[in-house]
């Protein structure tokens, strides 16, 4: 134990903080981003396709560049990686301040998806190099705490800054982070990097062209089906490239992804559990916020402060789950978060229009403290047995399942609340009336009824779409509980030698 505390990086602490506001950039960012499109899109005179490509612009070009920026980070060293990106997704912040077209918009849309990419896996990479095993949960808990932060509370500061400011605030307020997270990643992180090895261009290439057209196509579900318009021609082209690239690499003497971490139950289990789980979080936001806003009448700032409750619980779980996980193991702190977050849908399946916010309280409260348990927990235990030298492609290979998995996930329950709010509506309701409940209450006016109608109809959707994101997340448990193994102390001590920091 004296000779393992002597091993440790005595800046890990500060470096998590650097890894921690690297990782709440990309959240903050875009999480405030939907609250400022309404205004943005009016002063840009954007069109709905624009307005779909600013958002969906950024996921295409970092869900596609996940894989390949994981291997750039192992090979040309991780800290190097994620200032690049930082400089990159902080420059690009910037000159979306003088943007005066939805195209230049657009335009550095994709770089800072250039610099998100470039970003997101060299921190946990480098956070399971800094870190050991024994306090890698207590890392995790603390990296995963920050982002329930800025996911819940982006929102609230987006609302904020554009009631007194102009949408460019909302890419300004990048600015101040990415600096400070720039000097003390110079000042205080050390480089690691994996021994050197030979390039793998045909597997960037595959992976970033195969997962494009993926989250592409699973963008266009709600709007024109899986296999409506040119849909079937981007899912021939996601299902050939993925599965040459699978092919690739198992096959080429330098693979850029090692597969083989898949044969490892604990990285197999939580990296589709977590992509269930995520699966079933995905539309939560969007949804409630709806329900917040339409069904209830809140401002953007007062909907922002409903998520309270589950960001305080959130941080409870990340707290008590670490201490937990040491004394019972990973798996069953994953099983009883994730048992608490079907709890949650379930409880918000039961939500009518008449409901009011005390039971949506409870629902959320419960899902940030089951949130708070189960997803540091698998990620500890999938990341715990990742290699040092392919730490940072490992990671990325964690980030694309998840990215995957939440990209379905909204587009799955999107789909799920438009059609069924259409069918609930009556018969003889106008087009637009029918196409979601903002349509619905902007066609209807000062028309009570038709108000009424629409609010009803849209929590029944909702009851639908929480009912198959509670038996999603319930899935995800029950495939975690059968496939992951609590690692053994021997195990362990192998592992933590494999994780020694290369400076």
């Amino acid at each position: 134990m004296e000779g393992r505390t002597e091993t440790r990086n005595p800046r890990r602490w500060w470096i998590l903080v650097v890894l921690c506001l690297s990782t709440l950039v990309l959240v903050v960012d875009n999480m405030a981003l939907t609250v400022a499109v309404p205004s943005m899109t009016e002063d840009l005179g954007a069109s709905a396709q624009d307005t779909q490509w600013i958002l969906d612009s950024y996921i295409l070009v970092f869900a596609g560049l996940l894989l390949t920026s994981g291997s750039l980070g192992d090979r040309f060293g991780r800290r190097r990686v994620m200032l690049i990106g930082l400089l990159l997704f902080g420059a690009a912040s910037l000159g979306a301040a003088i943007c005066a077209t939805p195209g230049e918009v657009i335009a550095v849309r994709i770089a800072m998806g250039v610099g998100g990419a470039l970003i997101m896996p060299s921190t946990l990479s480098i956070l399971i190099t800094v870190f050991d095993e024994e306090e890698r949960g207590k890392a995790m808990a603390a990296w995963g705490s920050v982002s329930m932060l800025g996911l819940v509370g982006s929102p609230v500061l987006g609302g904020v800054l554009i009631d007194h400011f102009t949408w460019q605030s909302i890419f300004l307020i990048n600015v101040p982070i990415v600096a400070l997270a720039m000097v003390a990643g110079v000042l205080l992180m050390p480089e690691s990097k994996a021994p050197w090895q030979k390039p793998d261009p045909l597997g960037a290439v595959l992976s970033a062209v195969g997962m494009a057209a993926l989250v592409w196509w699973i963008i266009e579900i709600p709007q024109h089906g899986a296999f409506g318009g040119d849909a079937t021609v981007t899912l021939a082209v996601a299902v050939a490239a993925l599965a040459a690239f699978v092919v690739w690499e198992n096959i080429t003497k330098s693979p850029m992804v090692p597969l083989v971490l898949f044969k490892q139950r604990n990285f197999s289990g939580g990296s589709l559990s977590l992509a269930l789980v995520q699966m079933g979080n995905g539309g939560l936001l969007l949804v409630i916020t709806q329900y917040l806003q339409f069904v209830l009448g809140y401002s953007p700032l007062k909907a922002g402060l409903a998520f309270l409750p589950l960001a305080v619980t959130a941080l409870v779980g990340n707290a008590g789950g670490a201490q937990l996980a040491a004394k019972i193991g990973n798996r069953f702190v994953i099983l009883s978060g994730m048992l608490l977050m079907a709890a949650s849908f379930a409880l918000l399946a039961t939500v009518t229009a008449d409901t009011g916010f005390t039971l949506p309280a409870v629902a959320l409260g419960v899902l940030g403290l089951g949130a708070g348990l189960a997803m540091p927990a698998a990620v500890a235990a999938l990341m715990g047995t990742i290699p040092e030298d392919k730490a940072g492609v490992g990671s990325a290979l964690n980030d694309t399942v998840q990215q995957a998995g939440t990209a379905l996930g909204i587009a799955i329950l999107g789909s799920l609340l438009t059609s069924g709010f259409a069918d609930e509506m009556p018969a003889g309701t106008p087009e637009r009336a029918k196409e979601s409940i903002a349509g619905a209450l902007a066609v209807g006016g000062g028309d009570a009824g038709l108000a009424q109608t629409a609010r009803e109809a849209f929590t029944a959707s909702m009851s639908t779409t929480f009912t198959v994101s509670a038996i999603g997340v319930l899935a995800a448990a029950v495939l975690a509980t059968l496939v992951m193994r609590d690692r053994k102390p021997e195990a362990a001590e192998e592992v933590e030698e494999r994780h020694e920091l290369v400076a």
